[in-house]
């Protein structure tokens, strides 16, 4: 019966994790760019809940729209006026800027928010879910239905809405799609944006569960590195399969080898996969 409850917390984590990945896995898949500010782009996310729940008593699933919206506009700023002018460099050079950009801004929350963890206590918790032997926090499951549901949301806006099919299209010929008209650059900045929105969504729905701290962003980035990478680059169900396979992979890795060895399992996992399939899951051999 314990792995019964194990695989049922797999999966409630991996449904996180596919949140945390997928606008990850969107911006490297159709920038070519390894977004190192990721990580930090979801503790923000995280800072914005507790802050709106400690001093406006807004409640985090309802922050999902506050923290989006602001992470939107920044990632389409820092993509429009920084990353843009470099877009075509080879992929290290956008990934050192990444890497200088998340220095910046993650030193800027230490010195703003310092880096003593901080936790939401929410006063009114959803309670439990108790089927048979399965015990679940009703909060986690609520948090990881709108982690499916904002993914999903981002699967039908790529494929039945005019900017999802000019993202699309940049990502499999960018020249053929300027040829087209698709402004190219605009649609790069809404594609990192969108990417930030979905970041800072998911750093609000981990703040009920997961202590917010500055530090947290390299251990996020990691996580979303191996689900993109499971999955496949720039697919959205691909990001949902990554992230719940790592999510089980993690709760029966903790459970058997204890919980300080579930990063190394997890990144095991993803060397398994690129000597396997390189390509990820669902992915199709994209960018070289």
């Amino acid at each position: 019966m314990i792995y019964l409850q194990i695989a049922t917390n797999g999966l409630v984590l991996g449904g996180l994790y596919a949140c945390i990945a997928v606008g990850f896995s969107l911006v490297w898949g159709v920038l070519n760019v390894i977004n190192i500010l990721h990580g930090t782009f979801i503790v923000l996310g995280s800072y914005i809940a507790y802050f709106a729940y400690v001093y406006a008593g807004i409640h985090p699933f309802v922050s999902i729209v506050i923290a989006g919206a602001i992470l939107y506009a920044l990632g389409h700023v820092i993509q429009a006026g920084i990353i843009n002018r470099v877009i075509a460099a080879p992929v290290l050079i956008t990934l050192t800027l990444t890497f200088g950009l998340d220095l910046v801004l993650n030193n800027a929350m230490l010195v703003a928010f310092t880096a003593d963890y901080r936790s939401i206590n929410l006063a009114n918790p959803l309670g439990s879910l108790e089927i048979g032997p399965v015990f679940v926090p009703g909060d986690r499951i609520a948090a990881m239905a709108l982690a499916l549901l904002l993914t999903v949301l981002l699967y039908r806006l790529l494929r039945d809405s005019t900017i999802g099919r000019a993202i699309v299209a940049v990502r499999m010929d960018r020249d053929a799609a300027a040829l087209m008209g698709v402004d190219v650059k605009n649609i790069n900045a809404v594609t990192f944006g969108i990417g930030a929105l979905m970041a800072g969504a998911a750093g609000a729905l981990l703040s009920i569960i997961f202590p917010i701290s500055p530090l947290n962003g390299t251990t996020f980035l990691g996580k979303a590195f191996v689900v993109c990478v499971l999955g496949g680059l720039g697919s959205v169900p691909g990001a949902m399969i990554g992230g719940i396979v790592l999510g089980i992979v993690e709760s029966f890795g903790s459970y058997w080898f204890g919980p300080e060895h579930a990063v190394t399992i997890s990144f095991g996992l993803l060397l398994v996969l690129l000597f396997a399939r390189p390509s990820g899951l669902l992915g199709k051999r994209g960018y070289e």
